[in-house]
């Protein structure tokens, strides 16, 4: 695997939210928790949010907006990733946790064998 997948995108141009139907499986509490975070990004910054997993299961919070999008605001946009990767930390790490258990067949603990 050498490319970066998807766990969920919002945008503020079609006003639209997605999480990759291959995450079904989160409990929907932390679904919603990522609807609600990336919505309200993108209500106030603009543009796209996603969150995806780069080939070793780091979450990233990727940003991008439309060339002529004069309303995007960029710097609230770092200001509010560096906030969001402080506030919601345990999310992540709990995120990036499942994703190397379950996709990437990580064992969980250390490397001791009974």
């Amino acid at each position: 695997m050498d490319e970066e997948i998807v766990l969920c995108a919002a945008s503020a141009y079609e006003q639209k939210f997605y999480i990759n139907p291959e995450f079904d499986a989160l409990p929907e509490s932390i679904k919603e928790e990522l609807q609600i975070m990336c919505v309200l990004y993108t209500e106030d910054v603009g543009g796209i949010l996603m969150l995806v997993f780069d080939e070793d299961g780091n979450l990233e919070l990727k940003v991008d907006h439309a060339e002529n999008d004069f309303a995007f605001d960029e710097i609230g946009s770092v200001l509010k990733i560096k906030e969001l990767q402080h506030t919601k930390r345990e999310l992540f790490e709990s995120l990036e946790l499942f994703f190397k258990v379950f996709y990437l067949g990580e064992e969980l603990g250390t490397d001791e064998q009974p």
